[in-house]
């Protein structure tokens, strides 16, 4: 079960696609901050997913809201997702699946793949939304619609 709703923004500390430190306290939004779990680069979920993201991305941000998307894969091959489809928003290495645990991220398919869940907080840093499916597309028009209103 992950962190509940009206959960604070956990702090945790992560290497971005630049390898540039992200630090979840000095990272809030204007109104509101999207953070979703994913499997793994380049699978064809996870790049529907972040395709998605990245297609609605211009919403996201004319709204004032953040996207982070966090799995355990390296900055590099962060990087290198990022380059080839154009990401636009932060991707963070967790390769030892530490923050994972901090949200409390739960595997799927019956233990064997990383969860794929996204976390909505508000502008305080607050847990408003959350979404788990392991397909995509809930994550991203629940996002929308939630930090819209």
């Amino acid at each position: 079960m992950s962190i509940e709703i009206g959960t604070k923004l956990p702090t945790f500390q992560l290497k971005d696609q630049n390898y540039e430190l992200f630090n979840s306290s000095e990272n809030k939004s204007e109104n509101g901050l999207v953070i979703y779990f994913y499997p793994k680069n380049f699978t064809p979920q996870c790049t529907k997913e972040a395709c998605s993201f990245r297609d609605s991305f211009e919403d996201f941000s004319n709204a004032g809201i953040k996207v982070i998307g966090i799995s355990a894969d390296s900055e590099q091959s962060h990087k290198k997702f990022a380059a080839k489809f154009n990401l636009p928003f932060t991707l963070l290495a967790d390769t030892d699946k530490k923050v994972r645990k901090l949200f409390e991220v739960e595997n799927a398919m019956f233990g064997l793949l990383p969860g794929r869940e996204t976390f909505v907080f508000d502008a305080n840093g607050i847990l408003i939304s959350k979404f788990k499916a392991m397909n995509a597309q809930p994550h991203i028009d629940g996002a929308l619609k939630l930090l819209k209103k």
